[in-house]
């Protein structure tokens, strides 16, 4: 049957709300011309056949009516393919006349030839039936069709005229629009087959691009998630840890009769559960420290080593741990103050809960385009390479150093932990800063 009709630009942009303006645009001079094409070839059929039976009629005969009548069931064949094929491509119809193309083919020019042999005044109906066999057929039997209903075209003006022999107009006209027919039906094919694979790549890019926004959504996603694992962690759950500690110290005290102490360690203990809700409103408001609203990164880790002696005293245990400062201070970028400062907090958690050090030291020097940070302590220290294949502990003891690693990463920094058993620790950090 005829060529399947491509959805006009706008409905296929509508059918497709993913694709953007541009890509409508890609086909819409091809489905024009396509288009017109389709249009001019139905009413070429439709006006040829017309003529045809009412100069057939016109010219009498006992046969006439027979005639027009064979052109009437030719008409309704072909308005009935191509109404079929239409509702096909529209998605109006489920069943696909296309099986039935060839069988449609040869009926729509099986008419034809009775026509013809009938009147010649059908004769240059064939040139929009060209069409049909040069879109329907594979190239070579197209071609030969084409020729042999030319012929049969040249024979029906020969018989008309009674020459011995055809006239050269006969001959030259009907050759000439077979070979108009074949190439306008060339490049109609053609077109058609350029519009039908930029609709194919349209699609794929569509499909493509929805795979990648899925792509990126769940990317985006894990890494949320791992942000998440990191904040958390290195705040709330050392928060955490630190009210466990610290309550079980209070515990001691009371059943000891110590109440002044345990009244100290619970204190310590309101304070560090106010810390973490502060740090939990964070998260919902922006996911910055509170430590950092209105002090500078100098200020926040030196509260932050006065409060981790103050713990480690409250728990029982005796740690000194000071901050130093190399450089002039300067104001860096909040990602890089919230990462040092998270990195400081982690790090002096570990050395209260398991270093069992006297001395921890964090060390912070600004060195122009760069700032570093040491923490250091005395304890016992431990073997970074079998502490690197605990990350994925069940109790989560080992994600401190993954996510210390991924945060200084995600920064364009490097984070190295030097230690051996016995020898202490140091977690050395270093960040890329710009000067605001």
């Amino acid at each position: 049957m005829p060529a399947t009709p491509l959805p006009k630009p706008q409905e296929k942009a509508a059918a497709n709300p993913s694709r953007g303006p541009l890509d409508a645009l890609e086909n819409a001079s091809s489905a024009a011309i396509l288009r017109v094409l389709r249009v001019t070839l139905h009413a070429g059929f439709a006006l040829l056949l017309a003529v045809g039976m009412v100069r057939t009629l016109a010219v009498g005969g006992s046969l006439r009516w027979v005639w027009a009548a064979t052109a009437v069931v030719l008409a309704a064949v072909y308005l009935a393919g191509t109404v079929l094929e239409k509702r096909h491509a529209e998605g109006r119809s489920g069943m696909d006349p296309r099986r039935y193309g060839l069988l449609w083919l040869c009926l729509v020019t099986a008419l034809w030839v009775l026509l013809l042999a009938g009147s010649a005044d059908f004769a240059w109906l064939a040139f929009p039936i060209f069409f049909l066999h040069l879109h329907l057929l594979p190239r070579r039997a197209a071609l030969l069709t084409v020729g042999l209903m030319t012929a049969a075209v040249v024979a029906s003006q020969w018989a008309v005229s009674g020459a011995p022999v055809p006239h050269a107009a006969a001959v030259v006209g009907p050759v000439l629009g077979a070979v108009f027919s074949v190439i306008t039906g060339l490049a109609y094919a053609a077109l058609y087959r350029e519009a039908e694979n930029q609709r194919r790549a349209a699609d794929e890019l569509r499909r493509t691009r929805q795979e990648l926004a899925r792509s990126q959504h769940q990317a985006g996603v894990l890494a949320e998630r791992e942000r998440l694992a990191r904040e958390i962690h290195d705040t709330l759950a050392q928060g955490l840890s630190s009210i466990v500690l610290l309550g079980r110290a209070a515990g001691q005290s009371l059943a000891e009769g110590d109440a002044a102490t345990a009244g100290g360690r619970l204190a310590l203990v309101e304070q560090t559960a106010a810390d973490n809700l502060a740090e939990a409103r964070r998260f919902v408001r922006g996911l910055s420290s509170p430590q950092l609203d209105g002090s500078t990164l100098v200020e926040a880790l030196d509260r932050l080593c006065r409060r981790t002696g103050t713990e480690a005293a409250a728990a029982g245990a005796q740690l000194r741990c000071r901050l130093e400062v190399d450089g002039e201070p300067q104001d860096i970028p909040q990602p890089a103050r919230v990462a040092l400062l998270r990195a400081a907090q982690a790090s002096l958690a570990n050395v209260r809960e398991h270093a069992r050090a006297a001395n921890a030291v964090v060390s912070l020097a600004f060195l122009g385009s760069e700032v570093t940070m040491d923490v250091y302590d005395d304890g016992t220290g431990f073997d970074p390479e079998a502490a690197a294949g605990a990350l994925d502990a069940a109790d989560g003891s080992g994600f401190g150093l993954r996510s210390l690693r991924d945060r200084v990463a995600a920064l364009n920094g490097t984070l190295a932990v030097e230690s051996a058993p016995g020898e202490g620790t140091v977690v050395a950090i270093r960040l890329p800063v710009v000067d605001p």
